[in-house]
């Protein structure tokens, strides 16, 4: 195993049952996989899709905060939208969570399966 990477996780952070670590630090760089609206054993939460999206954006902040980060230390996105008739909403709570200037962001719609509505994935860079 290279030492200069690491697994950020605390006891907080959801268990993905599927093969992928939630986080990956190399140097300063955080890079999350994606989020979405799952409890702490990974298993879906179904919800609304702004119940979606603040469910996945608190274990996106629970995952940063094991690598030493939070919102501010995000440099990228990847969103996915499964319906396009919520990027209206979605750019509104977008804007609760991150403050200008923004990262930079990539959103595909009509790409996630039925049984989620939301999904994120950053890169951060963490404070020295």
């Amino acid at each position: 195993m290279n030492p200069a990477v690491s697994y950020p996780r605390n006891a907080g952070t959801p268990v993905p049952p599927l093969p992928y670590s939630p986080a990956v630090r190399v140097g300063n760089l955080v890079f999350v996989s994606g989020q979405a609206s799952v409890d702490a054993a990974g298993e879906i939460v179904t919800d609304t899709f702004e119940g979606e999206f603040r469910r996945t954006m608190e274990n996106l902040r629970t995952v940063l905060a094991a690598a030493g980060c939070d919102f501010s230390h995000v440099v990228q996105c990847r969103s996915y939208v499964r319906d396009p008739a919520n990027l209206a909403r979605y750019n509104e709570l977008y804007r609760e969570y991150f403050r200008p200037p923004f990262p930079a962001r990539t959103t595909l719609t009509n790409c996630l399966p039925a049984d989620l509505k939301f999904e994120l994935e950053c890169v951060a860079v963490a404070p020295m």
